[in-house]
């Protein structure tokens, strides 16, 4: 991370079946983004097309080249702004759950595919069977993941290892209200904050999504010491603006007793010890 970087988390609503509706309302919170000073605005997991683990998600899949990941890389060309947001993804006979990068002058998209799915994705998506490189936007190095993905500890470190800044973890996760979901998350998010020396920024869907299913609005950045820099967590819609400071990331990577990256030791854990055995 080269310099400071403003970046825009929404909480937004996506109904299943209205691909266009959606992208249509998230032009006007890319727009708010950009006109508030943000180099990279974030979307919920499948905000494009909308989330479901039910049939309905088979009728709004589509292929990565295909009008909506074109229409996301003309939204970033057209307001100047770097863009993460979700669709259901099919190539050949399988759907994924995919994040896209859209950056101005590209052309094209760059895309995350979930790698850990949830017990009730298992029947109608596929998992990813490798993790792709980081994004690089807006001076960051940014390891995006989706939902379940972040209960997983080593793809965080893997990703931090690798040289990531950021960890992006775009979510739609029904149920519950907006304040117990971030109680949930902060079990286990600002760990993987602290323990990698990186920030990390998460996002939840909200509201109905047209086929039964409610998401609790919520947002938060949590700064590299696992600290939350900003949160919210309530009723509506929210787009959350967040500065992210090289300084405050040199800061914790060059102190020695808070970056903990550089002391692993990866070769004692590769044998199986028995029950009981001793060196």
């Amino acid at each position: 991370m080269d310099r400071d970087v403003r970046i825009a988390l929404v909480s937004c609503r996506s109904v299943i079946g209205d691909t266009a509706g959606n992208l249509c309302r998230m032009e006007q919170w890319i727009r708010a983004a950009g006109n508030q000073g943000a180099h990279l605005v974030c979307f919920p997991e499948l905000s494009i097309t909308g989330y479901h683990v039910r049939p309905p998600i088979d009728t709004v899949a589509e292929s990565i080249d295909g009008p909506c990941s074109a229409r996301l890389a003309n939204l970033a060309e057209r307001h100047n702004i770097s863009i993460l947001a979700g669709m259901a993804e099919r190539s050949g006979n399988r759907i994924y759950a995919a994040h896209l990068l859209a950056q101005p002058d590209s052309g094209c998209c760059r895309v995350y595919r979930k790698l850990h799915l949830g017990p009730p994705e298992k029947e109608f998506f596929s998992p990813a069977s490798k993790i792709p490189p980081l994004f690089k936007a807006c001076g960051l190095r940014i390891g995006v993941q989706l939902c379940y993905d972040a209960h997983f500890p080593e793809l965080s470190t893997h990703m931090a290892l690798n040289g990531a800044d950021l960890l992006i973890i775009a979510h739609a996760s029904p149920g519950k209200s907006s304040g117990e979901k971030l109680a949930s998350w902060m079990r286990h998010l600002p760990a993987r904050a602290f323990d990698n020396g990186v920030y990390v920024a998460a996002v939840n869907a909200a509201g109905d999504n047209g086929f039964g299913l409610s998401f609790p609005p919520v947002c938060v950045l949590i700064g590299p010491e696992g600290k939350v820099l900003k949160s919210y967590a309530d009723a509506n819609e929210y787009m959350l603006m967040a500065d992210l400071s090289a300084q405050q990331l040199r800061a914790v990577r060059d102190h020695p007793m808070k970056y903990f990256l550089p002391n692993r030791r990866p070769e004692i854990y590769q044998e199986k010890q028995s029950a009981g055995s001793t060196e």
